[in-house]
């Protein structure tokens, strides 16, 4: 598979190298686009304030400038938290996406979208304060009716982002199980086929 892996808002960690190291060891071409310009962060309130500071609109921009020269080779998208937010816009805009990987983040939906045929795995702590019950409720059922085939994963006792070994949310046992199950789904994916993207 071809994957667009996006940080999340504490910035391009090495956590995020290595999680790009574990799938090209599976067989993976993986980008991890820097959407901080190389700022990163030890608390999710100085990552937020900077992605704050940047603005919504400009980050998407810089994701799909990222994406752009390689998204008609077919991509699964991928992300961290804030970055899961961001693959999943690029995701269901994308006729001639792969897949959907989610990790620790979910997004809106826009009204009218469709996603007929995307496969979407998300894995997600339990409970969540970014990602409540009745939220992650909500999306499913959203993500179901736009035509998106669905798996959910959900940890309990696990910190908002515990795949970073270098944050308190850390829990490697959650932290392997999410790895081995994902690398199971992107195993899983169809050959390219285009989907039909509605706005």
């Amino acid at each position: 598979m071809n994957i667009m892996l996006f940080h999340s808002t504490y910035g391009p960690r090495p956590a995020v190298r290595a999680a790009a190291d574990r799938l090209r060891a599976a067989g993976h071409e993986v980008w991890t686009p820097d959407l901080f310009e190389g700022r990163t962060f030890d608390t999710v309130e100085d990552g937020m304030a900077h992605n704050e500071e940047i603005g919504k609109d400009e980050l998407l921009r810089r994701a799909v400038l990222a994406a752009a020269p390689y998204s008609e080779r077919g991509l699964v998208y991928a992300g961290f938290s804030l970055g899961a937010s961001i693959a999943q816009t690029l995701a269901l805009g994308d006729a001639k996406a792969r897949g959907l990987l989610l990790l620790h983040g979910t997004s809106d939906l826009a009204p009218n979208v469709t996603a007929d045929g995307l496969a979407v795995q998300l894995h997600v702590a339990e409970p969540d304060p970014f990602e409540t019950d009745d939220w992650l409720s909500a999306w499913y059922l959203q993500m179901g009716r736009a035509g998106a085939d669905v798996e959910v994963y959900r940890y309990a006792g696990a910190g908002h982002l515990y795949t970073d070994p270098e944050l308190p949310d850390y829990d490697e046992e959650a932290a392997e199980a999410t790895w081995r199950v994902a690398l199971g789904f992107l195993e899983s994916l169809r050959p390219l086929q285009a989907r039909q993207t509605g706005s």
